[in-house]
């Protein structure tokens, strides 16, 4: 393959084919059940349920909308006043998503370690431990991934440095 077939190539990607909102969806249903079927199980923290419900709900609302056709860029480079609106609600859905991220790790980590037992007669308020591991897990999933994300930027950023000055054809 020649090199400026491969440029072109990389200016211009093949497009993939739009993912299907089941394929995107499959935390966000599993928030919205946990959370509804425990919703009444942590009154130690009874945000907790409801996060998960409204993270999910949310999830599921931005996979859908960006899978629909008015969300994706044409390729003419022009944008319709659809687009447009489907723009400003994915950023507006995003943002609310953030927000509410940072609202459920108030909840969920401020009473890290809670007291598990339903049948205690201590002061400690419970939380139901599949709905607060769940909760705990599904949040720290994310800490994970951004990081994992971080590190293969940074090792691609390398690997573009150094391959970049040790390329002798650059006009650089």
């Amino acid at each position: 393959m020649s090199t400026t077939v491969l440029i072109q190539r990389i200016r211009s990607p093949p497009q993939a084919p739009a993912q299907t909102p089941g394929c995107l969806s499959i935390l966000p249903i599993a928030q919205i059940v946990i959370g509804a079927v425990y919703l009444d199980d942590c009154p130690r923290q009874p945000f907790i349920p409801i996060y998960l419900i409204v993270a999910g709900v949310f999830g599921i609302i931005l996979a859908v909308l960006s899978c629909l056709p008015c969300a994706q860029k044409p390729e003419d480079g022009t944008s319709t006043p659809l687009s447009r609106l489907c723009t400003v609600w994915n950023s507006l859905t995003s943002f609310f998503l953030f927000c509410w991220f940072i609202a459920g790790n108030v909840w969920i980590y401020s009473i890290y370690k809670p007291n598990y037992n339903k049948n205690t007669t201590s002061e400690d308020p419970y939380c139901n431990k599949t709905l607060y591991l769940f909760a705990f897990w599904s949040t720290t999933l994310v800490y994970i991934v951004l990081c994992l994300f971080l590190l293969c930027g940074c090792c691609a950023l390398v690997c573009f440095c150094i391959c970049g000055s040790a390329d002798p054809d650059d006009d650089n």
